[in-house]
């Protein structure tokens, strides 16, 4: 066991949550700060985009004996269903039998695991406004205004876990050598909801995904335990078919029944969710470096927040939080070195989602719809049935590996230029399937 610190997390979201349990169950002090109300309190909806938990995730829960608790409250995803007309859907399963990620509300979870944080020991401080940290000697700074009065708090050891726009980076962004960027993409997003039926059942098929794809705006829907679905519409936020174009009753309700046809029956709150649920933004954000001697360390989206179309941004974090205990185990008290090798091997990991996750977008809302492509999944699926020792999807290697994000990205984008060139072959369509074309992958892969 580590000799015992006393230390400080801010933010009491999912990555910060979970990383007081790791380090109560290392037998430290830990206090957790968060400016807003205790979420178990309060009403959680009109911001979020349901999580889906995958196996990286669920890794980093099973090591501390909590991927039952949380597995309880998730439904099974096995499969995207994508709806390119008013009654067409195609299906395209995830993985191999038996793989599937899980569908989990953002506000379910995060009352989950704050209840199971304090059962372990944690200190939870809501509406506690940090401002500011002495990154010397680990001190925070709370207080009601940021002009105001402050109050200093002298930990061991601080964690900013306090998301993409992070109070414990914008202090470490003042450091020279600091790399900093944020990338916002033209890409709103606004919550939605599909109501369960009156016997309480779901809608629509609640082990799928859903997708409806419309180039550069789509609709996504994931279930809920209640029988409900959380929809997303992602959108630009200006120029043709934008959040701005859709600004009265009449305009929204004849843009979805052309591009969303099929949803009239399944969404009967459209316009009163469209109009009140406020319009969100997205982000990318990377730094380095993400520690300060061994006195402050950044985690999950504080340094690394990325698009959530791969569905990784939890995954990610919980995933740092893996690694920070393989350090821990490997170095022990020494916490300079251990933080060092902490952020120097998760940086490159952290990039490498944030790319996937940006990619994934144009194949989400564009690519699912287009019949090339759909072949091109096609052949891959067969012949990684056929031959599961050379050819792992990249889908696959992040969402049902541990293999490291850099690692799958490269292999993804060499995997990616043999399927080029087979879907150059002619008359593929017809011999997708076919001995030459197996053998031509075998090729290209030596």
């Amino acid at each position: 066991m580590q000799k015992e610190k006393k230390i400080a997390i801010v933010g009491a979201g999912l990555v910060g949550t979970l990383l007081g349990i790791y380090l109560r169950r290392r037998g430290h002090t830990v206090h957790v700060y968060d400016r807003s109300p205790d979420i178990r309190k309060i009403n959680f909806s009109g911001r979020s985009i349901n999580l889906v938990l995958s196996d990286r995730g669920i890794k980093a829960l099973k090591d501390v004996g909590l991927d039952d608790e949380v597995l309880s409250i998730g439904i099974p995803v096995e499969k995207r269903a994508i709806h390119i007309g008013k009654d067409a859907v195609n299906k395209q399963f995830y993985g191999k039998d038996g793989e599937v990620i899980y569908s989990l509300s953002r506000g379910l979870l995060n009352k989950k695991m704050v209840d199971l944080a304090e059962q372990e020991g944690v200190e939870f401080f809501f509406e506690s406004k940090i401002w500011d940290v002495t990154l010397t000697d680990a001190t925070l700074h709370v207080g009601e205004e940021e002009r105001g009065e402050w109050t200093e708090l002298k930990y061991d050891l601080v964690f900013g876990a306090d998301g993409a726009f992070s109070r414990i980076r914008h202090r470490m962004q003042r450091q020279i050598m600091f790399n900093y960027s944020q990338e916002f993409l033209n890409i709103g997003y606004k919550e939605l909801n599909i109501p369960a039926n009156p016997d309480g059942t779901h809608k629509l098929d609640k082990n799928s995904l859903h997708i409806w794809p419309r180039g550069q705006f789509m609709l996504m829907a994931l279930a809920n335990l209640d029988g409900s679905f959380t929809c997303t519409l992602f959108m630009p936020n200006d120029g043709e078919n934008s959040f701005e174009e859709l600004k009265t009753k009449e305009q929204l309700v004849a843009f979805f029944g052309t591009h969303f046809p099929d949803t009239k029956e399944v969404i009967p709150n459209l316009v009163e969710d469209f109009f009140k649920n406020p319009t969100s933004y997205l982000v990318t954000m990377k730094c380095f470096p993400w520690t300060y001697s061994d006195k402050v360390a950044l985690i999950g989206d504080a340094c690394h927040a990325i698009v959530p179309f791969y569905g990784h941004g939890m995954n990610a974090g919980f995933e740092d939080i893996t690694v920070l205990n393989e350090m821990i185990d490997k170095y022990g008290d020494d916490w300079a070195n251990l933080l060092n090798d902490y952020e120097n091997s998760r940086k490159p990991n952290a990039d490498a989602i944030a790319e996937l996750s940006y990619r994934n977008f144009m194949e989400m809302s564009s690519k699912t719809a287009d019949a090339n492509f759909l072949l091109q999944k096609k052949i891959e699926k067969w012949f990684s049935d056929k031959h599961p020792d050379l050819w792992v999807p990249l889908y696959s290697r992040v969402t049902f590996s541990h293999q490291p994000y850099s690692e799958a990205l490269a292999e993804g984008d060499f995997q990616n230029k043999i399927m080029e060139e087979i879907m150059k072959m002619p008359n593929i369509e017809e011999k997708w399937n076919s001995e030459e074309v197996e053998n031509k992958i075998i090729s290209l892969l030596k």
